[in-house]
């Protein structure tokens, strides 16, 4: 069972957004995560514009997936160096 819960620490206690479904007196593992909200407004077009270009990658990044996700050899290409 995987839920995902907001919640607030008050300095002492988590407290969650809304109700838990849960079974009292049984132990649970919890992963904290900061809720970091994006700082640009609007629409999901509007925050994903705003990440673009963002991540560096290697310039045949596009033609070369497989090699630098699975390790697959690089395809010889024509015009490469």
């Amino acid at each position: 069972m995987n839920k995902k819960v907001t919640v607030v620490f008050d300095g002492s206690v988590l407290l969650p957004d809304a109700p838990l479904d849960l079974t009292p007196n049984t132990r649970y593992v919890i992963v904290i995560q900061e809720l970091i909200s994006p700082s640009v407004k609007g629409d999901a077009w509007d925050v994903l514009e705003a990440m673009t270009g963002t991540i560096e990658a290697p310039p045949d990044w596009s033609s070369e997936h497989d090699h630098y996700l699975y390790g697959t050899p690089k395809r010889e290409t024509e015009g490469r160096e």
